[in-house]
């Protein structure tokens, strides 16, 4: 009965090649209840219909599979302004072996997270956190409770302008490590502009793809960006500053 309720996500997935398991579907199902339960006290999603939900929130979370290997270790992973989980929950239920930080900076919606961790079972699988703050806080080379460089991959499906969103994440990333950007279309302009602002945090974009949802016309894109430098202690700048004057 789940497996038919879930037919077309499960369609698109095998198009990543990703193939679910009973458990995990029912954590998706409990997933999608969670949201909806919440949704009717706090803005989470204008997206609430089932099939949007699968398709514009579950199946786009995990599309990033199609240009990075999740599966291949336990990569540390820090989810900065998660809202409601995407991608980060998504990754987890398909990946176990991920150790999530999920980030934002509103507590209530990570209120609305650790109740979703604890009744989908989470934890039981690996480490998954949820942290309160700004994506500057945690960043900078000052803050007492620094996680600067800390992480083997950073992801965000964040609306900011790529400038701005690689000053909030490369921060965050190892050298070594990746920084994995959802972007909701077509790209190619905005990463012709911050191609500066990539260079300057000690990051090499290594990739750019452009992709239709399964079954959709709706494009999106997955930037990788490569931490090849440390970030400069300069960075990221104060709060609100990103967001305002642009690399």
């Amino acid at each position: 009965m789940m497996r038919n309720k879930y037919s077309q996500m499960l369609k698109d997935l095998k198009s990543f090649n990703v193939e679910l398991s009973d458990k995990q579907l029912e954590q998706f199902d409990k997933y999608y209840e969670l949201l909806i339960k919440w949704n009717e006290v706090m803005n989470l999603t204008a997206i609430t219909d089932f099939d949007d939900v699968c398709k514009l929130h579950f199946v786009d979370s995990i599309s990033a599979v199609q240009y990075f290997d999740f599966s291949d270790k336990e990569y540390s992973l820090i989810d900065i302004g998660t809202g409601a989980g995407f991608p980060g929950i998504p990754l987890k239920i398909v990946f176990p072996n991920l150790h999530i930080t999920l980030f934002d900076s509103l507590n209530k919606r990570l209120k609305f997270l650790d109740e979703v961790i604890d009744t989908l079972g989470l934890n039981e699988s690996g480490s998954i956190v949820t942290l309160h703050g700004r994506a500057e806080d945690y960043s900078s080379s000052k803050s007492k409770d620094s996680l600067r460089e800390s992480f083997d991959l950073v992801v965000s499906r964040a609306v900011a302008n790529m400038s701005t969103l690689c000053e909030y994440c490369l921060p965050y990333v190892k050298v070594g490590g990746n920084f994995i950007a959802y972007k909701s279309e077509k790209a190619s302009d905005e990463l012709q502009k911050a191609k500066g602002a990539i260079h300057l945090l000690g990051g090499k974009l290594i990739s750019s793809d452009e992709f239709l949802l399964p079954n959709t016309d709706i494009n999106r894109t997955i930037c990788i960006v490569n931490k090849i430098e440390p970030t400069s202690k300069k960075y990221p700048r104060k709060a609100g500053v990103p967001s305002k004057e642009p690399l």
